[in-house]
């Protein structure tokens, strides 16, 4: 199975892990990831906040050029998911000459492209070493999912990609109610006071349903979640969910992914001797 790759920016900075465990669990489930050739920037929370055109311009480019290519998008970042969704949305809608966009193609995230009932059963077969007495709770954040309209999550409160994916791995995944609560997003930045209650509200639930780490599926939310810890003594590890796909299935890069992570993510993982 081949498919397009829009990997974004941050996969290419600080989620440098999140790409590589990206490529290597797709390249184990025998799924030819095609990066987007001359791919830009979706213009992210910036372009949107600024100009409306720009918020257009920049994904719609990326959307002309997949669509030239006859495969689906995989898009593997949360906001540029939404970007992309939301500019395919108003070219549908509205056709413009700048960008003559047919639709010829799905925009999935990655998340839930793995999750389809195809590529579940292909990670349960290969599965080799089961996250077994892991606990772990969910997160996906607001952008994989909202606006449903958008995005066209079925079920946005209350989505079930991940913890399919999880449960397939054997860890036990923690029922709780911040799973789409917001980390903050890019006001880290303007107002870090805000964002460090978001997500201590967000790690305290964690710990109150009984998770050991929780898992994510967007950079920011990673970075978020990661650096608004501060220097607490108790800190929870995140993890990207194809860096515990890849531990799962034997890959031989999870070490180097782990150790670039703000918070040292390993300690749960030697407890359980998953590593």
């Amino acid at each position: 199975m081949k498919v397009s790759y829009y990997p974004g920016c941050s996969l290419l900075g600080t989620a440098r892990e999140y790409d590589e465990s990206n490529r290597a669990v797709c390249g184990a489930l025998g799924i030819e990831l095609e990066e987007l050739e001359g791919w830009n920037c979706c213009g992210a929370t910036s372009a949107h906040s600024t100009d409306d055109y720009l918020a257009l311009a920049l994904p719609a480019r990326n959307l002309v050029i997949a669509d030239g290519k006859g495969l689906d998008l995989i898009v593997p970042c949360s906001a540029c998911f939404l970007r992309l969704k939301a500019s395919e949305k108003k070219l549908l809608e509205m056709p413009l000459a700048d960008f003559p966009y047919r639709g010829s193609l799905k925009v999935k995230h990655l998340l839930n492209f793995l999750a389809e009932d195809e590529n579940i059963q292909k990670i349960q077969e290969r599965v080799k070493k089961p996250l077994a007495g892991l606990k772990v709770a969910c997160y996906y954040g607001c952008l994989i999912v909202r606006p449903p309209k958008v995005t066209g999550a079925t079920e946005p409160e209350d989505p079930k990609e991940m913890d399919r994916l999880m449960a397939a791995l054997g860890a036990e995944v923690i029922e709780w109610s911040f799973k789409t609560e917001c980390c903050g997003g890019s006001l880290v930045l303007a107002r870090p006071d805000i964002a460090t209650k978001l997500v201590e509200r967000i790690l305290k639930m964690a710990k109150e349903a009984g998770a050991e780490a929780l898992v994510s599926c967007c950079p920011m939310c990673q970075s978020n979640l990661e650096t608004c810890q501060g220097e607490s003594s108790h800190r929870t590890p995140v993890f990207y969910f194809t860096e515990l796909l890849g531990l799962a299935l034997g890959l031989s890069g999870v070490k180097g992914w782990l150790k670039r992570h703000l918070i040292d993510p390993r300690q749960p993982l030697r407890e359980k001797g998953l590593i």
